[in-house]
């Protein structure tokens, strides 16, 4: 994994020399040449109400050891947060942020030996005049204290003083300072020679490892966390202290740490409590990436998501599209947790294999929709999720994780998730809510995974096991109850479902007998029809009525429950003027499923 992030680094020429980092900044004070104030700009899409300002590529970055190393007060260069670049505060500011400050415009002073500029800039945050009037700008345009501000200079080239390469080799060595370069160069004569973990060179392992941004949604901190931490003795062994302990050289902590950040701004996306990031070996167009279409927002990205899945494989099937052949895919699940990224899965494998995959996908969560019209479209991963609990927050993680990795690998569907779709499913039932198309079309990707080929999207009556046509029968039984009695409140479905999707052979005998007395109350042709249905349905099953059914039969049962209900709601839609059977079906079937 660490290798494949360092090489996505490296051929995507992302910073990673220690001490630089990209960052976004929302906010450039901008001054002339000798630091006169001019105005504060909003940079990044200032019509985005979530903007998160410009990324800035090459910024100036300290890690916290040399932070504390620097003395009170020590603080990056350039690029800070409002609250210390100008004293943006509610309050007075404090002694420790007057000490920030004083440093922040330390730095620019001592920077001005490379880049004369930035005396000005120093002075304009350091003259009680100017500085009053950028905060009351800052205030104007509601910058928060804690949003990142650098500084412009309109009639310079560049526009920006982080992006110019003038003070480079300053910061470069004010870094080696920090803590006394002979202490310094002491210090990394002393540490012993490690095996590198991401290259297999011996090296001098990075004392601390660098932050990862943008996992604040999913657990972790905001001011970032550690993919390797050793805080704790029991994290350690052989000796070995803090990251010797999973050892990696300061320039590869910094490639991988610019990678991750870079996949989790451009392609991560909220799983559940996690984030999905990916990446590809070769880059390919955004319109042949096939992750993004599992994880779609509506309805028509859903049905087009599916039709490019199986369009692009024909394709590559069909050698158009060859470079796709030989191309590979890495997909990370994290989540942070008390300052560390939690890598909750780690998935690579070859292209094709990916879209072969999101094609069965779609293929295996295929459903007739509740009231029988076509099939429904394919839900997102969210949505597949979501039917598994009440709210998403509830959700494990862990079964999140390979409820994705089911999708992407085309591996069975966990049993856990089927049992909640199932125990959800069954309180949709007795309640009398609508059906989930997504519950429903889990329960079959379940079982088609598991090897039943018989489950087809629609009402399969030639389905070879028993369980499922008990399910169809429960279905009848209420149907028949309505068009004889009308609406009697709880009725067989609400009373005997439970009962029936576990313990068939308890309940099915007694509904039947109970169906003669609802038969003789209907019309000739209703009854003619309800006594064929029953009939056809009792051929399925003969004498198999099982005793007691297993998860996966209770699966079955409710599938053919729901495609039994979908089925007759349809061919009331579809059937000719003055056909009273099917309307009958349909009645109580819409009674009891609301749809």
């Amino acid at each position: 994994m660490l290798e494949q992030l360092v090489e996505y680094a490296r051929r995507n020429a992302l910073v990673a020399e220690p001490g630089f980092a990209p960052k976004e900044v929302r906010w450039a004070i901008c001054c002339d040449r000798r630091g006169s104030f001019l105005d504060v700009a909003e940079l990044g899409d200032t019509a985005d109400r979530r903007n998160r300002g410009r990324l800035f590529a090459r910024c100036p970055e300290l890690s916290l050891p040399e932070i504390r190393r620097g003395g009170p007060g020590c603080r990056h260069f350039l690029v800070d947060a409002a609250e210390v670049v100008a004293l943006l505060c509610d309050d007075e500011p404090d002694a420790k942020l007057l000490a920030k400050h004083a440093y922040f415009a330390g730095l620019l002073r001592a920077a001005a030996a490379v880049y004369p500029e930035l005396a000005g800039l120093a002075g304009a945050i350091e003259d009680p005049v100017r500085l009053a009037a950028i905060q009351e700008r800052l205030r104007s345009l509601k910058a928060r204290p804690t949003e990142r501000v650098t500084f412009s200079i309109p009639e310079a080239t560049p526009t920006f003083p982080v992006d110019s390469d003038l003070w480079h080799d300053w910061w470069r060595a004010f870094r080696r300072t920090l803590g006394g370069e002979k202490d310094g160069r002491r210090a990394q004569a002393a540490t012993p020679q490690v095996r590198c973990l991401a290259s297999g060179e011996l090296v001098a392992a990075a004392p601390v490892m660098p932050k990862i941004a943008g996992l604040s949604d999913v657990g972790g901190l905001p001011m970032g966390d550690a993919l390797s931490s050793f805080k704790q003795e029991a994290f350690c062994s052989y000796g070995f202290v803090q990251s010797a302990n999973a050892a990696v050289s300061e320039e590869i902590a910094a490639a991988y740490r610019a990678a991750l950040n870079h996949l989790i701004r451009t392609t991560g996306e909220l799983l559940a409590g996690a984030k999905v990031v990916h990446w590809f070996q070769s880059t390919i167009p955004l319109t042949d990436d096939p992750l993004p279409w599992l994880i779609s927002d509506d309805a028509s990205s859903e049905r087009d998501a599916r039709r490019r899945a199986r369009d692009l494989l024909a394709a590559i099937r069909a050698g158009q599209r060859p470079g796709l052949l030989t191309n590979r895919y890495y997909a990370l699940t994290l989540s942070g947790a008390s300052g560390r990224v939690m890598v909750r899965d780690y998935l690579e494998g070859p292209f094709v294999e990916l879209v072969e995959s999101v094609t069965a996908w779609f293929d295996d969560l295929e459903i007739v929709r509740r009231d029988g019209a076509g099939t429904a479209p394919p839900p997102k991963m969210l949505a597949v999720l979501g039917a598994l609990v009440r709210d998403l927050k509830h959700l494990p993680r862990p079964l999140g994780a390979r409820v994705w990795r089911a999708a992407v690998r085309r591996e069975p569907i966990p049993r856990q998730a089927m049992a909640q779709a199932l125990l959800r499913l069954r309180s949709d039932v007795l309640r009398g809510e609508p059906f989930n198309h997504a519950r429903v079309g889990l329960l079959r990707a379940f079982l088609v995974r598991e090897g039943d080929r018989a489950m087809l999207p629609n009402l399969n009556p030639d389905h070879p096991d028993p369980a499922y046509h008990c399910g169809r029968l429960m279905a009848v039984f209420g149907a028949l109850q309505y068009r004889a009695l009308g609406d009697v409140g709880a009725g067989v479905v609400q009373r005997y479902y439970a009962a029936a999707s576990s313990t068939p052979a308890l309940v099915l005998g007694r509904l039947t007998r109970s169906a003669q007395f609802h038969l003789d109350k209907l019309d000739r042709g209703g009854a003619w029809y309800f006594e064929g249905l029953l009939a056809e349905i009792w051929s399925r099953i003969r004498d198999r009525v099982p005793a007691t059914l297993t998860l996966e039969q209770q699966s079955l049962f409710a599938l053919g429950y729901y495609q039994q209900i979908a089925h007759d709601r349809g061919a009331h839609r579809a059937a000719a003027a003055g056909s009273s059977a099917p309307d009958a079906v349909s009645q109580e079937t819409d009674h009891a499923q609301a749809s």
